[in-house]
């Protein structure tokens, strides 16, 4: 199993890209988990799904039973297991997705039992030998002070040409370090003449591909359509990364 988490700053493209990775790897007979733990919850969109589930977080009396009171003693590893069954939608492709919804407490000291549920079941989620888990996380950094990334095989770094893209590329790198997630990659999308893949080596940040700028990407988004429901040749580049994706991931388990 693989699990990956998709980030970068606010408009780089990461949502789309995450959706497209989900399907393109359910296209390749994995069992695909989608998890949509951005609060702008859009991935549902991205995947191709009219009909999202309600955010995990709106169901108060499970969070309650699986991880305690708020403001009293609640469980670190909360019972997880039939959670994807119960409160997940299935989509294109056989794609399973999964809504996070907002933590109200946020902060990285949260404690509360939103946040314990949440971050137990990114951690101990388990499926089928050959499956995956594709996360649309938080745009920026303020995501990983929880701590939901923890145990993940890849952080992907959505870029796009730009220093500020390449400086929050570099915060994610520094503070995916803290948690202990040793394999992080970059993404270039909206690619233009402006090269910043000098940047992301000098930051020791492996690219695994580049989109280019393509209108039909655009559409997609403002239609909230799903860019592989479109015909845009932008799905090859994609296809691209997701195989070198996997070459890489295969190869931190053989290390």
């Amino acid at each position: 199993m693989i699990k990956i988490a998709i980030t970068g700053k606010g408009g780089v493209g990461k949502t789309t890209i995450a959706g497209t990775l989900a399907r393109l790897l359910a296209q390749d007979d994995y069992q695909v988990l989608a998890i949509d733990a951005d609060s702008d919850m859009n991935l549902a969109s991205a995947i191709g799904i009219e009909k999202p589930p309600e955010p995990l977080t709106e169901y108060k009396d499970l969070i309650r039973e699986r991880a305690g009171e708020t403001g009293g003693a609640f469980k670190l590893n909360p019972k997880v297991d039939d959670v994807v069954d119960k409160y997940g939608v299935v989509g294109p492709d056989g794609v399973n997705l999964l809504v996070m919804g907002t933590i109200e407490q946020g902060g990285s000291g949260c404690m509360c039992p939103a946040s314990a549920f949440l971050r137990a079941f990114l951690r101990h989620v388990i499926l089928k030998e050959r499956s995956a888990v594709i996360m649309d996380m938080e745009a920026g950094i303020e995501h990983l002070g929880r701590g939901t990334t923890r145990g993940i095989d890849m952080m992907v770094i959505v870029v796009e040409p730009g220093m500020r893209s390449v400086e929050t590329a570099s915060r994610i790198k520094e503070l995916a370090g803290e948690l202990d997630i040793k394999h992080v990659a970059a993404v270039i999308n909206k690619s233009t003449l402006a090269d910043i893949k000098p940047h992301l080596k000098e930051l020791g940040i492996p690219v695994l591909g580049e989109i280019p700028y393509d209108a039909e990407i655009v559409r997609a988004d403002f239609e909230n359509t799903a860019i592989l429901d479109t015909g845009t040749s932008s799905v090859d580049a994609i296809m691209d990364i997701k195989n070198r994706m996997i070459e890489m991931v295969q190869g931190f388990e053989n290390e």
